[in-house]
């Protein structure tokens, strides 16, 4: 709570002095503490049932919100369909927690299915790339069952959400060779590019405070055509570095370690801690290179899955049949 609130009085503090806006800031906030509360609570009571119920809610989302399906106003492969890719991600994992914290076979069999179901709910609606985070959190769930210890699962989770926080700052920095940002410009558009070398020009100018919260799309450059124009960069590192300053970048980093340590403080037993580190290091990975963390429903489900996964059981060994 102490870094939560760290969180909300630097985006206060950042804004009083560059007369910024941080209701999103505070929003996201919000949500997290209140997903992550209604988690801790609701996974002590029904360990089993709670995950299953957020599966089913998660993957119905992006089904029933049109502004969370991808569409070709969006950038792609990414934008605003960066949101139905990760509630797809959480809603896997939650379904996969549930599993492993299922007594029988056949409840067990059937929520594996259900999240199998919930992978292949990101083609229906036309988002590979939460198709893929879906597969691949139900992967990495089956395989947690074979650690014995968890501590190095949690290292390689850290190290696995680093990797394109970092290679987006090296791409903002044009710091990688010339051949791998021709890739990466085909795979993620010139547009996308722009935002975040233009996030990475505006953290420049002030490195402690940076310009704002909610004052990207004041500051930073028009960009090239098919720029999205909603006034973000679509990297929520970057986003954070332009508009609140190195500090804003640290507490982001320390809000995700700590969560990492919860889960290896957690509990729970280890299929259930690293299944939902996976979930949480998918939507870490999109939020790296898109703006899912800019949705609510988004951060909510985060805190949601984060709290069932270090919920402490009311009675018994915290499992359902």
């Amino acid at each position: 709570m102490i870094l939560l609130g760290a969180c909300a009085a630097w985006s206060l503090i950042t804004a009083a002095a560059h007369e910024g806006r941080p209701e999103g800031v505070l929003l996201a906030v919000l949500a997290l503490a209140a997903g992550y509360a209604a988690g801790r609570i609701s996974g002590s009571l029904l360990p089993v049932a709670a995950p299953a119920v957020g599966a089913v809610v998660g993957a119905a989302l992006p089904l029933v919100m049109p502004d969370l399906s991808p569409g070709s106003r969006y950038a792609v492969p990414l934008g605003h369909a960066g949101a139905t890719a990760a509630l797809l991600a959480l809603a896997a994992g939650a379904a996969c927690c549930a599993a492993w914290s299922a007594h029988r076979p056949a409840t067990r069999l059937g929520l594996r299915l259900l999240a199998a179901g919930i992978a292949l709910t990101g083609a229906a609606t036309g988002s590979a790339v939460g198709c893929a985070a879906g597969a691949a959190v139900l992967l990495c769930s089956l395989a947690a069952g074979a650690m014995p210890r968890r501590g190095a699962g949690v290292a390689g989770l850290a190290l696995a959400a680093a990797v394109p926080a970092a290679a987006v700052w090296a791409v903002a920095a044009d710091a990688l060779p010339a051949g791998l940002t021709e890739a990466l410009r085909d795979r993620f558009t010139a547009s996308r590019l722009g935002l975040w070398r233009d996030a990475l020009r505006l953290a420049g100018h002030d490195t402690l405070l940076g310009v704002g919260p909610g004052r990207f799309g004041e500051f930073g450059a028009a960009g090239p055509p098919g720029a999205p124009a909603d006034g973000r960069p679509h990297s929520a590192p970057l986003q954070q570095a332009a508009e609140q300053g190195l500090i804003g970048v640290l507490l982001l980093v320390a809000v995700h370690g700590w969560i990492l340590h919860a889960l290896w403080r957690s509990p729970r037993s280890t299929p259930v801690v690293l299944t939902a580190g996976a979930a949480l290091t998918a939507l870490a990975g999109l939020a790296a290179v898109g703006d899912a963390l800019s949705f609510t429903t988004v951060t909510a489900g985060a805190g949601l899955l984060a709290g069932w996964a270090t919920a402490r059981a009311w009675a018994g060994d915290g499992t359902e049949p």
